[in-house]
């Protein structure tokens, strides 16, 4: 589909509607064009519609953002992708060997060895950090601790120096702006609104706040490498383990197999036959997800308002980044609404 097609945006509606999502943001780039499109509604209580600046809860797509913001500090030397994380901040986990190793390729790479959400059980690491992957997002919220004690400044002023300002995203944010209260989309959950998250600190395994098209902004600095050395966009794209077959965290043993066709890069997961890049978003009544095709040149985000906005990655991909993707499938059984 080229980026001027007239029908991106009666594309999303009918599958907004087909699969009762509440509304949806997309953006679709292609050649570092950015096309956006939007369907259904932000809240069902007003019935307003969704714009092309209503600001969505983005989830773990705040992920691959953050881990771009890292490796432009590792161009500037001011961290290491392999050197401890302990020597900015303590050990996630007080007195753990492991802990104490886990290094930034580690956590970019689900391979650090803790538990993805931070719940009842106590931290610990389950298995030696690089030996394989189990999704993390506890392990993004230590190397947040890491850069601001690297970097000396909060987490939300590195994003805004290294990518929001740069890349022209003024829409974007890791901390709630009052500014987005007149444009923002409520979450939903069952087609029934909740109170909408307002991230008072910056968490960077979750927290961005953000439209379809700023994000379309950063896909587009990802297809054109834009402020990372060659070498470092390189290895951001490249698989640097494989994901077990058929789970997502996988912490107790050693998976029998792993997918054929499913990796993890620095902050990506990525398809190696083509080199696809992907990541999805899950926060109550919030889905999100970005697709990325370094060899078609073309990538999508869509932000969702909805428990069940993930039902829209397959017929989107289909059309905007068409082949055979296993990381469908694998998300489809692995992530539950």
């Amino acid at each position: 589909m080229g980026a001027g097609s007239s029908s991106l945006e009666p594309l999303l509606r009918a599958l907004v509607a087909e699969h009762g999502i509440t509304g949806a943001s997309l953006a679709f780039v292609q050649e570092r064009r950015v096309q956006p499109a939007v369907a259904g509604v932000k809240d069902v209580r007003t019935g307003d519609p969704v714009r092309p600046q209503t600001v969505f809860d983005a989830a773990s797509l705040t992920k691959p953002m953050v881990a771009y913001a890292a490796l432009q500090l590792v161009d500037a030397g001011t961290l290491q992708l392999d050197e401890p994380l302990s020597r900015w901040t303590l050990p996630i986990v007080a007195g753990d060997a492991a802990a104490a190793a886990i290094t930034l390729r580690h956590v970019l790479t689900h391979t650090c060895g803790l538990q993805n959400l931070s719940g009842k059980d106590p931290l610990r690491v389950y298995f030696q950090p690089g030996s394989r992957f189990s999704y993390s997002s506890v392990g993004f919220t230590w190397l947040q601790r890491a850069m601001e004690a690297a970097t000396g400044e909060s987490l939300e002023a590195t994003m805004r120096r290294l990518v929001f300002d740069p890349l022209g995203m003024q829409s974007s944010s890791l901390v709630w702006q009052e500014r987005y209260v007149v444009d923002v989309a409520v979450p939903h959950d069952a087609g029934a609104p909740l109170e909408k998250h307002r991230p008072a600190a910056a968490n960077a395994s979750y927290s961005l706040q953000t439209t379809a098209a700023d994000y379309g902004a950063f896909i587009v600095a990802v297809l054109c490498g834009d402020r990372l050395e060659p070498a470092t966009w390189k290895q951001w794209r490249a698989p640097h383990v494989m994901v077990p077959l058929g789970e997502i965290v996988y912490l107790e043993r050693e998976p029998k197999a792993t997918e054929p066709d499913i990796g993890w890069a620095l902050g990506w997961g990525v398809e190696p036959s083509t080199g696809t890049l992907f990541q999805w978003g899950k926060v109550p009544g919030a889905r999100a997800f970005v697709m990325i095709s370094p060899g078609q040149q073309s990538g999508m985000v869509v932000l969702t308002n909805s428990n069940t906005g993930l039902r829209l990655m397959q017929g989107l991909a289909q059309v905007l980044v068409p082949g055979e993707h296993a990381a469908l499938r694998w998300l489809a059984d692995g992530v539950t609404e």
